[in-house]
């Protein structure tokens, strides 16, 4: 049964104000406060999501479609595949950074391999055609490429002066064809 548009506008709205919500005040924000800023009540996100872990794993799997869906959009639209593949890549990690707090959603098993069913592909596609188009050297691994960005965002948000997103710049940089 597919959802009427105005559900799926109003599910939308309230994973992206959950994943706010969750991103200032981690897993454990108020519900009222998803609620208010979703601009829904609250009554309609437990008949959504019964349980808080349902609306967490619904938000990981929402930003994990949006992430996988930037990809084919971004070959299409940017000036060549290297762009695309650093927008790309700039995207994933702006969702790794956001995922700080839900360590055990993400170290779940279904979610993980859910994760990489949906990302590496998209990934490999992007990474293919810069590597077609002769802008990055051949052999880039998909999941080693997508671990090392993983990497470079753990840290990232610290007061330290880390930034992460110029060293992730530095390996897609890093990436390019001589």
């Amino acid at each position: 049964m597919t959802k009427r548009a105005d559900a799926r506008r109003n599910e939308k709205a309230l994973l992206d104000a959950a994943a706010a919500a969750f991103v200032e005040s981690g897993v454990d924000a108020p519900v009222r406060d998803i609620a208010a800023r979703a601009g829904v009540g609250v009554g309609t996100i437990y008949r959504h999501f019964p349980a808080r872990n349902d609306l967490i794993v619904a938000v990981f799997r929402h930003q994990v479609e949006e992430c996988a869906a930037a990809g084919p959009e971004l070959l299409a639209t940017s000036a060549s595949p290297h762009a695309a593949l650093g927008r790309w890549i700039e995207i994933f990690a702006d969702f790794l950074v956001t995922k700080h707090g839900l360590p055990e959603a993400l170290n779940a098993g279904d979610l993980h391999a859910y994760f990489l069913e949906r990302l590496v592909p998209v990934c490999a596609e992007i990474l293919d055609a810069a590597t077609a188009a002769g802008q990055i050297v051949p052999g880039v691994n998909p999941v080693g490429l997508l671990r090392g960005v993983g990497n470079l965002c753990i840290g990232a948000g610290r007061d330290d002066g880390y930034d992460a997103r110029q060293m992730i710049g530095f390996l897609v940089e890093g990436l390019r064809k001589a």
